[in-house]
């Protein structure tokens, strides 16, 4: 199916330049918002205590809950909406200096308690309640940052084998450009950063190489060929080639991951809405920072020599 003629010649490698801008500009709200957040909003399995999955029958607003909870002697570090608005559903966060592991039974009576016995808390559900140790949290925000560089040196390490240093160089600053806006969306939309996130950043990368990996194929193919076309216009050539199959595969997926947005329900809500973001950037950027990379590099190469 080709949605772009054939023939088609749209000017990405002059715009490149003007959009790399605007890839700084978006890193750099990113930043910004984690500074003001002071840091990800790490989920129970990185920083432990006991997280509570509520769902209530009625609208209440997360101040209600929090002073609910703090008049029966639990005082909640965070209580965040899960969901759309009308899944009335909220995730409540508690220490565990305020819910200790010893004393989980007790806590988990007295919930019921409350549930049972304030109104604005009639009809609610505790769909779950984890507890994670302090400990075991350190050891897992270890894990999660060694299983993405452990990705990062995979895609060079391979891409080096397949392509040109360049290239491998490229695909990577793309992909580390795709995970930073990721996670800078995440921290503006105030997302839990829950191992759920890191598996869907994983997923991200490799959706984002195997897009990069399809227009340097095609330029490697344009290079074998006998042409008076300058290395500029060749990977223009080669991403208005593989434009047609790039928008056909990226519309199907979102198609699939809107569907799990707004369909999926609260616990698949934020996997679904990482892998929007990632999709869009990771698309955008195999286009203008991957290629752009090449072309800045083989630029570089002809000025040194």
């Amino acid at each position: 199916m080709d949605l772009i003629k054939p023939g088609t010649r749209i000017d990405f490698t002059g715009k490149m330049k003007r959009v790399v801008f605007i890839s700084w500009a978006l890193i750099l709200v990113g930043v910004i918002s984690f500074i003001y957040h002071r840091g990800p909003n790490w989920g129970v399995e990185f920083v432990g205590g006991t997280e509570v999955h509520v769902k209530f029958s009625k609208d209440i607003k997360s101040d209600q809950i929090r002073t609910i909870l703090g008049s029966a002697g639990y005082t909640a570090e965070s209580v965040q909406q899960l969901g759309l608005l009308k899944d009335n559903e909220y995730l409540v966060r508690f220490s565990p200096d305020v819910v200790a592991f010893e004393k989980i039974q007790e806590f988990q009576n007295k919930l019921e308690e409350v549930v049972k016995t304030v109104p604005e808390f009639t009809g609610a559900k505790i769909l779950r309640i984890d507890y994670i140790g302090p400990k075991v949290g350190g050891e897992l925000i270890r894990k999660a940052i060694i299983s993405v560089l452990l990705g990062c040196i995979g895609i060079l390490l391979y891409l080096m084998i397949r392509f040109e240093v360049e290239f491998a160089v490229g695909a990577v600053i793309a992909t580390l450009h795709d995970v930073l806006i990721t996670l800078g969306a995440i921290s503006l939309a105030d997302k839990e950063f829950t191992l759920t996130i890191i598996a869907a950043l994983l997923t991200v990368i490799g959706y984002s190489v195997n897009d990069t990996i399809v227009i340097f194929d095609r330029i490697r193919e344009n290079l074998k060929k006998a042409t008076r076309l300058g290395f500029d216009e060749l990977v223009n050539e080669s991403v208005n080639q593989t434009l047609s199959r790039t928008i056909v595969t990226g519309i199907s997926v979102l198609l699939v991951l809107f569907a799990l947005f707004f369909l999926g329900g609260s616990v698949i809500h934020d996997f679904a809405f990482t892998l929007i973001v990632g999709v869009i950037v990771g698309t955008y950027s195999s286009v203008f920072v991957a290629s752009a990379f090449v072309v800045y590099w083989k630029h570089r190469k002809r000025v040194v020599a």
